[in-house]
């Protein structure tokens, strides 16, 4: 199975006209540079990620005309919007000095600085064999550019050969729609494409397409720099990858409605520690998808809802451990923001309209549809000097209420395929991520069932009655829960318990949704006090509204 990047990249190019451009200079389609998108994930989450928001909007052609503007600015916090359009590379690009940047010549620098916002617009921004290096800065925004050919062997040489990279105290940073392509792996002089390290936080890759690499990307640059965390992968586009799809050292990730596509070697690798929540993902073609690889410090996965399709996978050894092929969560990983999945099915085709520079700013609807994205009513006129001043300001989408996740009800097919197969009932369901006990249980079921998104996995009592707990390390709102039984469940009577109090929240028969007055407690508790026929809860889903 094995081939690298180099031997398949012909093959690849030679479909391009088929399967859409590949991105080697090719314009861009025009792309609004008034969408209205909010961050989502985890750039969403410490105080949000709006870039250049609210500040000056100006116009750049160069590399040299960016450091610029960043330079150019009354302080290195002052709000900007960069609109970029052309091919940004070394012939362009210069250092540039001043009190509000500090910048170089061989890369893109954002360095030191915050409140930036890089967009490309127009016919599309290519920044062509010149990488951008953020590092000790905060709130930024990279969306609608094509990065390629970034190397660190060479010539010309950029950025360690990174296409992207952030290190040394980051936080706050929302890279949106971007492609992220290499000619081939370390051999041919590339690195990374979009690489987190040193003390890196809150950072969301939507919307992307990460192709022709040796290497997709780290968090994490050793096995002790595991500071790095917080990182959120969705809608993205891997493809040709040997590995690191991405590679994760310590810390916590989430990855959903991905497609990966062709993964060499190994894909995502969650080692040291670490752990990765990984849902509603469609694996094609690619050995290795999940696991440990290459060091016996083990990492951790939460699964839900993943499709394998044509997946292979290697025999476990002392430093190899992949997750497959009976692909089972060996962790659980909490996550703390609204987010709403497409089912894994049609995961492929709504990441190949969406993903990407050049695709007009289009996102999910959570439905498996394509939408165009919000715009806001602001227009941007340029000033005699070339500068382009806003006419209002232009302010980021609310981020929308999520509905039930996708991956709540979801079945195993004999060869390992998950696909989804039940919906839950709308609202973010706070029980992913939390832990569960109760009375003593059947044989062969696990208190854990109850809250690993799948349809075909439950706890039953030993008896015809007891109780199934949901717990949370903090006081938690709950005006809700649904309890979905497995095939052949009887469900008679029912209290639902503060089980932090004590007091009875709801009683009745049968499963199904059940309200109550929203409560703030630690603990749920659903009581099975009476049935014919043996319990079946597959899925014990709590709500705050």
């Amino acid at each position: 199975m094995k081939r690298s990047v180099a031997l398949r990249l012909s093959a690849v190019v030679g479909v391009a006209g088929v399967a859409g451009a590949i991105a080697f200079g090719v314009p861009q389609l025009q792309a609004s540079a008034e969408a209205a998108l909010a961050a989502d994930g985890f750039a969403g989450q410490n105080g949000g990620t709006t870039g250049g928001a609210g500040g000056t909007t100006v116009k750049a052609t160069t590399g040299t005309q960016i450091h610029e503007a960043l330079c150019k600015r009354a302080a290195s916090d002052t709000p900007i919007t960069i609109q970029v359009e052309g091919t940004i590379n070394h012939g362009n690009t210069t250092k540039v000095s001043g009190d509000s940047c500090n910048t170089a010549a061989d890369r893109i620098e954002l360095k030191e600085i915050s409140n930036v916002t890089i967009v490309g617009v127009g016919a599309g921004a290519t920044f062509d064999q010149l990488g951008i290096h953020i590092r000790d800065s905060s709130n930024i925004i990279v969306q609608n550019v094509t990065v390629k050919n970034v190397k660190k062997s060479g010539s010309p040489l950029s950025n360690g050969g990174d296409a992207v990279s952030m290190e040394s105290t980051v936080r706050n940073v929302w890279v949106d729609h971007a492609t992220l392509v290499a000619s081939g792996g370390e051999s041919e002089g590339f690195d990374g494409l979009f690489d987190m390290k040193d003390d890196t936080e809150f950072v969301t890759l939507s919307y992307s397409i990460l192709r022709n690499s040796g290497r997709g990307g780290l968090i994490g640059s050793s096995e002790t720099d595991t500071g790095n965390t917080n990182i959120t992968f969705h809608h993205n586009k891997y493809e040709n990858l040997d590995s690191r799809a991405p590679l994760l050292r310590g810390g916590v990730a989430h990855m959903y409605n991905n497609h990966y596509f062709s993964l060499n070697e190994s894909g995502i690798n969650s080692r040291a520690g670490a752990k990765a929540r990984v849902e509603n993902n469609y694996f094609e073609d690619s050995k290795d998808v999940l696991g440990t690889f290459y060091t016996d410090a083990a990492g951790f996965w939460q699964v839900a809802g993943n499709i394998f399709d044509n997946v292979t996978w290697s025999s476990p050894g002392e430093e190899n451990n992949p997750a497959g092929p009976d692909v089972t969560s060996n962790t659980s990983v909490s996550i703390p923001y609204a987010f709403t999945p497409d089912a894994a099915s049609c995961v492929p085709a709504i990441v190949a309209q969406t993903a990407g520079a050049g695709t007009g700013l289009k996102i999910s609807d959570g439905k498996c549809s394509a939408t165009a994205a919000p715009t806001a009513t602001a227009t941007a006129t340029p000033s005699a000097s070339g500068t382009v001043k806003p006419s209002a300001t232009v302010k980021p989408s609310a981020t929308a209420s999520a509905t039930a996740s996708a991956s709540a009800g979801a079945t195993t097919s004999p060869s390992g395929t998950v696909k989804p197969s039940a919906t839950a009932t709308g609202g973010i369901n706070l029980s992913i991520g939390a832990g569960a006990d109760g009375s003593s249980k059947a044989a062969g079921t696990s208190y854990g069932n109850v809250k690993d998104g799948k349809a075909d996995t439950f706890w039953s009592p030993s008896g015809a009655t007891g109780d199934i707990s949901i717990k949370w390390g903090a006081a938690t709102k709950v005006a809700r829960i649904a309890i979905v039984e497995a095939s052949g469940s009887s469900i008679g009577t029912y209290q639902v318990i503060n089980g932090a109090t004590g007091a009875v929240l709801a009683s009745g028969t049968g499963g199904g949704s059940i309200s109550f007055p929203a409560t703030s407690t630690t603990k749920i508790t659903f009581k099975v006090t009476g049935s014919t026929g043996t319990p079946k809860i597959a899925e014990f889903q709590t709500f705050a509204s």
